[in-house]
């Protein structure tokens, strides 16, 4: 790392550390006034928020898309409080905060020899997931599959605050090959892959319906399972206020209609459910849905 970078991760690592021994009931004041100026002031991607919000919800009224875009910026600055907050929380107050269910088909997967490909959305705060790793009985590596920071600084100090529960990031690039090692060394892995980003750079031949909408989709975690032999899972996490989150294991079933990727299309239709259920705690603020199919000649 070059001698600024590094001024710039102690500087930065300094002072996010001083905020996360802070408790939360001081950080989210913060975080509902940043939720302010990015939404009303700065107007943060706010057209993208909203145009998504109305494009998947075509009936609701203006008063709740108005009401879900304000959640949203709040829960969006909730993700980086709590995020920082890693850095000093206690496994007392993790534990007390994130409620985990069913971690025992999880726990099933590994006592038979086999690995987990566990599909996530960027739904609740994700950075959080890897707490799950405190309620597994079987012994597995816990990976998480992350795309790097173009700030090197930014990208060191954010995997410090992903390693907290000792799991292991892997840059997409190399996911096969890390995976690979560590089933080779004899061991299982539950490796999270965050699945709902419309694929970057290109088009791709896979399409599916998704929030009511024709999408193309990322397909790396099914492929990699199915060349490993893992067993697929979905996390579903369920928001129960502020710094408080439901995490429930459900197995996920494959759509038996004889196309590709029949366990990542199950997926979608599951998060599309969690999504549902409470809108504003979705990632909004990407344009997920501006690839279109490409017309046959």
């Amino acid at each position: 790392m070059k001698k600024i970078d590094s001024f710039k991760y102690h500087l930065f690592k300094g002072i996010l550390t001083l905020l996360s021994h802070l408790p939360l009931s001081l950080l989210y004041p913060i975080s509902s006034f940043a939720a302010w100026v990015l939404r009303d002031v700065v107007k943060y991607r706010r057209k993208v928020v909203e145009d998504n919000l109305r494009r998947v919800f075509p009936d609701a009224s203006d008063e709740k898309i108005k009401l879900w875009t304000k959640q949203f910026y709040r829960h969006l600055c909730d993700i980086f409080i709590e995020s920082v907050k890693l850095l000093g929380i206690s496994d007392k107050e993790v534990d007390r905060r994130v409620k985990v269910y069913n971690a025992e088909i999880v726990d099933k997967a590994i006592s038979e020899g086999q690995s987990v490909v566990l599909f996530l959305g960027h739904y609740g705060n994700w950075e959080w997931v890897p707490a799950i790793v405190r309620h597994f009985h079987n012994d597995a590596e816990m990976v998480q599959i992350y795309h790097p920071l173009h700030d090197d600084a930014f990208d060191l100090l954010m995997l410090k605050i992903r390693s907290r529960f000792g799991s292991e990031s892997i840059p997409m690039a190399k996911t096969f090959r890390r995976l690979s090692e560590i089933k080779g060394e004899g061991k299982s892995f539950v490796a999270g892959f965050i699945s709902d980003q419309r694929p970057q750079g290109h088009h791709t031949d896979f399409w599916t319906e998704f929030m009511g909408i024709e999408t193309d989709y990322i397909t790396g975690g099914e492929i990699i399972g199915n060349r490993l032999k893992c067993r697929y899972i979905y996390l579903d996490v369920e928001p129960d206020g502020r710094g408080r989150y439901n995490m429930t294991f459900k197995e996920i079933e494959p759509i038996d209609d004889g196309n590709k990727f029949p366990f990542t299309r199950s997926y979608l239709r599951l998060l599309e459910n969690s999504i549902r259920r409470n809108p504003p705690y979705w990632l909004w603020s990407h344009k997920r849905f501006s690839h279109k199919r490409k017309k046959e000649a």
